[in-house]
């Protein structure tokens, strides 16, 4: 580690305890030792950290008897806030060393290396550490955008903390988010896409995007994967486009219908298709940005022997369609662009 890196793991481990009761609040202590699930906070006790210093080393320092991980408390914050850029991990733990820290209760090598920066990685990590959208604010924020889902959708989670910094400023804080994992055809993550949310309700009484420069960034391997909505193989009618909210406006009107969006125009002309994809329709917005990945997207369903048919919104997008004119009128404007098959399978009776 850098000298930097050492002093604020020194200066950690002089308030283990409390590092420990912060960062992994699902462990206890034990004797000399917090025991916890894992390093990501997971309940259990297959990891022990050393509280205070002895002749096996100093205050801090971290074992997991069943993954033989180890390291110090800057990876337990790094780990637990589901950071990829040191500078954000020292952020973090200066800020936590400048609050008052509880006092301690009585008591009853080399590190792992860090996932590189928007890596898939540390994409699945930051997955792995969020939680259902259920009761969430994730889903209260849906529902406002008249997103209806199943809180079953194994792409989206909600992480109550997660880490953002302003690229213009350097300011970092943390912010509940949404988010979407971007996955290959196999099911693997290999990115996700965090939007910020606002803790407050906005004046509509609804949960709203934070008040940031950029509330929507996403990380990982995007290129040639999507966001998942259903079924990622087998099926030979699905529906790609660009922006998650879009697709997932669909997905509330046509909940059989596979779908996925690929995050970007870019990514969205690059989209991998499914084996045994026969029907394809593509999402477009009322603009032209999305244009060239669209076209470039159904020249190459015409190359794969797939049928590529773009659906158009009345308004701006499909989740403004939803919005302002209702889940039946979307249904009903549908009805008129799809196969006569689909519509009759995909679309509610009437």
């Amino acid at each position: 580690m850098t000298g930097s890196a050492s002093e604020l793991a020194r200066r950690l481990g002089e308030h283990a305890e409390a590092v420990c009761r912060e960062y992994l609040s699902n462990g206890n202590r034990s004797g000399n030792y917090w025991m916890v699930g894992d390093v990501r906070n997971t309940r259990g006790r297959s990891m022990h950290v050393r509280l205070k210093a002895n002749a096996k080393g100093p205050a801090g320092r971290w074992v997991d008897e069943a993954t033989s991980e180890f390291g110090d408390l800057l990876d337990v914050i790094r780990e637990s806030c589901g950071l990829v850029d040191f500078r954000d991990v020292a952020d973090e733990a200066r800020r936590f060393l400048s609050v008052p820290l509880p006092p301690p209760q009585a008591p009853g090598a080399q590190r792992q290396p860090a996932a590189a920066p928007g890596s898939p990685d540390a994409a699945r990590r930051l997955f792995a550490r969020s939680h259902p959208i259920a009761g969430t604010l994730a889903e209260r924020y849906l529902a406002g955008r008249g997103i209806l889902l199943s809180t079953h959708e194994r792409a989206l989670r909600f992480h109550p903390g997660c880490y953002y910094r302003d690229l213009v400023t350097g300011e970092t804080r943390t912010l509940p988010a949404l988010i979407a994992a971007v996955t290959s055809l196999d099911g693997r993550i290999t990115g996700l896409q965090r939007t910020y949310l606002s803790s407050g309700l906005d004046p509509s009484g609804k949960v709203g995007k934070a008040p940031v420069a950029d509330p929507r960034r996403s990380l990982g391997h995007l290129l040639g994967n999507g966001i998942w909505l259903g079924q990622q193989s087998g099926a030979p009618v699905m529906a790609a486009g660009e922006g998650f909210e879009t697709m997932a406006s669909l997905r509330t009107v046509m909940p059989a219908l596979p779908l996925a969006a690929a995050t970007s125009a870019n990514h969205l002309a690059g989209l991998i298709f499914p084996p045994g994809c026969r029907r394809l329709y593509i999402a477009a917005d009322a603009d032209a940005a999305g244009r060239h990945g669209i076209e470039r997207l159904s020249q190459r369903a015409g190359e794969a022997g797939i049928l590529a048919l773009v659906l158009r919104p009345q308004l701006g997008d499909f989740n403004d369609d939803l919005r302002h004119l209702g889940p039946a009128h979307l249904a009903a404007w549908l009805s008129d662009q799809l196969v006569p098959e689909d519509a009759r399978l995909f679309l509610p009776p009437g």
